[in-house]
């Protein structure tokens, strides 16, 4: 089997545990994921099956969604609801205020990894370390807030909601940790619901019970999306029969004797090349007139 399966983790359950089960259900050893959920988050966790486990690296779009809910008024050691309390203060943060601090937060910002994350600093994981105790000082990563979105507010109980669209390696409760901070009467993260991932949306999901379903029914198939799904950004260029078959070989195309000579075509451009009957061969990269392998599936 090869292909993409887009699950609806559930909560409780790590990334490596819904591997386990996949691996179960699919029977098939080589799958791999897009990027790691926390145990208590939930949402969409894409897979990677057979063949496709190839494009891990290369995948153009990490770009992540979430609907995560906070509370203000208090700190924790896991920066959620579910560390030990760090802090606890009175809170009357009014929703005009929380909105006007949202704005600081859009666009291009650096975060603290926090003490509970798979970092790892000097060979050793921080949650590791976090465990033990131990603290240690983190670099700034970069990140890139496209969308952040008030979705509710009480202002009673200081909870709320909000909707987030960001890049690759984004820290909510991190980002939800800055905006208490901001504030100035702290905040955790209380859940957090991944709504899209890698250009797949939580409507395109499948429960592992499902899965389970359609495998005893021997549909499985019906849930597992084509290698070609991850790339669908990139131009298409369909190819002669010998050139489909020289390509699958390993060998590189001569640009000038496919459509691609009737447009300009940059360097380093990254196509989808398939066969006339429709079948994805795998990603071409334009190098001096050639059409040179960049990944075979």
């Amino acid at each position: 089997m090869n292909g993409v399966i887009v699950v609806n983790k559930p909560a409780e359950f790590t990334s490596f545990d819904v591997v386990a089960v996949a691996r179960r259900i699919c029977g098939e050893r080589r799958i791999g994921h897009t990027g790691t959920l926390d145990p208590n988050a939930t949402g969409v966790l894409v897979l990677l099956v057979g063949k496709a486990a190839r494009a891990q690296d290369i995948i153009p779009n990490h770009d992540k969604e979430y609907e995560a809910k906070f509370r203000l008024g208090m700190t924790t050691d896991t920066l959620d609801i579910w560390g030990k309390i760090k802090t606890q203060s009175e809170s009357a943060v009014t929703r005009a205020e929380l909105e006007a601090a949202l704005d600081s937060f859009k666009g291009e910002i650096e975060q603290i990894p926090p003490m509970y994350s798979a970092v790892s600093v000097n060979g050793q994981r921080l949650y590791d370390l976090a465990r033990k105790g131990v603290e240690v000082e983190r670099k700034p990563r970069r990140a890139v807030i496209y969308e952040l979105g008030l979705t509710d507010f009480d202002e009673e109980s200081q909870s709320g909601a909000l909707r987030i669209k960001c890049s690759r390696g984004t820290y909510i409760r991190t980002l939800i940790d800055d905006l208490g901070q901001a504030l100035g009467v702290g905040a955790v993260m209380t859940s957090l619901d991944r709504t899209g991932a890698c250009g797949f949306s939580i409507e395109e999901s499948f429960t592992l019970d499902e899965l389970k379903e359609l495998a005893e029914k021997g549909e499985l198939e019906s849930a597992v999306r084509t290698c070609e799904s991850l790339f669908e950004e990139y131009p298409e260029l369909i190819v002669s029969d010998a050139q489909a078959k020289r390509f699958s070989n390993g060998g590189e195309l001569d640009r000038g004797r496919t459509a691609l000579r009737q447009r300009e075509c940059p360097q380093g451009e990254i196509l989808r090349v398939k066969s006339r009957d429709g079948k994805f061969l795998g990603l071409g990269v334009i190098k001096d007139e050639k059409i040179k392998i960049f990944k075979l599936f």
